[in-house]
């Protein structure tokens, strides 16, 4: 089967998609001044941090403007302010109130919505405000390009299937039709940070106030007492490497400066076993860190002796 012109037609749709891709990446200029901080929550999302984690982020914001109070793991809504709110804002207070439904206070755990709803509702309100701040930009001014893009894979699966007919060639050529397509409609008219947006985003560094750390309870622990993993005492000699397993109550970055050689972070995990008063810290891998969130289960190998985890065995999501 003479397949020449099929070959040439995916080259030129793919050589389409690249120009495209391209001119879209380069940034325009600004037409306004960008902000010189953000808040919290746009922050977290141009760091690539996950929705329940963006949705904490501006829980613990709000608390800190005075529309509500947390202590420990306990939250409580304040009076109404008359400060203006952002539309994300607006989001997460009705939506805690709603949860809460008019009890005077509540675990911060509880407070969480469903994957699916911040994904949905609360992130795109967040991604919108990045935008508005100048700290990110879409892909496309409108669906003209993807929904172009998608129509013009007719041309290519058309001139597969025409030569090859039903086989593998035609197989293929429809597969990689309708995920190429599908990806282009499903991802709109994308989401592109912004040179500003991500000198704001920058290296993550240390929570400025511990009192405000997304800790989880639901263990058994009481959200006090942590001790470092080689601080614990061992009958015998330590093991090179042990099985640890429980759930991820507290999470936070140590940032350790280096004079002119900048600084380095390191990032841990504290693991409480659901039995024990205290819970144990290890150091992770900045992939580690910001894929786990309190109150997920997990089972690593790590080592004792410097408290580092080695390798995640399982990891369950809490939410």
């Amino acid at each position: 089967m003479d397949l020449v012109w099929p070959v040439a037609a995916w080259a030129v749709w793919v050589a389409a998609l690249a120009i495209a891709f391209k001119v879209s990446s380069r940034e325009r200029p600004p037409t306004s001044p960008p902000p010189r901080d953000a808040p919290q929550p746009v922050v977290e999302l141009l760091r690539g941090m996950r929705a329940q984690e963006v949705f904490h982020s501006a829980l613990f914001e709000l608390a800190g403007r005075g529309w509500a109070t947390v202590e420990g793991d306990r939250f409580s809504l304040a009076p109404p302010r008359r400060e203006p709110l952002l539309p994300y804002e607006r989001w997460v207070l009705e939506r805690v109130a709603a949860r809460m439904a008019g009890a005077p206070y509540a675990p911060v755990i509880a407070l969480m919505p469903d994957g699916a709803d911040l994904e949905r509702e609360f992130m795109p309100l967040v991604r919108q405000c990045a935008i508005d701040l100048g700290l990110a930009r879409r892909r496309w001014p409108t669906m003209f390009v993807p929904l172009l893009l998608a129509a013009a894979l007719v041309v290519p699966w058309y001139a597969t299937v025409s030569r090859s007919g039903v086989s593998w060639a035609g197989g293929i050529a429809t597969m990689v039709s309708f995920v190429a397509g599908m990806s282009l409609l499903m991802g709109g008219r994308g989401f592109l940070t912004t040179a500003r947006g991500r000198e704001i985003a920058g290296p993550e560094a240390a929570p400025p106030n511990p009192e405000q750390e997304w800790i989880f309870t639901g263990s058994g622990w009481h959200g006090a007492e942590i001790e470092p993993a080689e601080a614990r005492q061992y009958a015998g000699p330590a093991p090179k490497r042990q099985e640890v397993t429980g759930h991820v109550v507290k999470r936070w970055v140590h940032v350790e400066s280096h004079g002119e050689h900048g600084s380095r972070l390191d990032y841990y995990i504290a693991l409480h076993d659901g039995s024990s008063d205290k819970a144990t810290a290890f150091r992770v891998e900045q992939s580690v860190y910001k894929d786990v969130l309190p109150g997920d289960a997990v089972r690593l190998v790590v080592k004792p002796r410097s408290g580092t985890v080695v390798r995640v065995l399982a990891h369950e999501r809490h939410w």
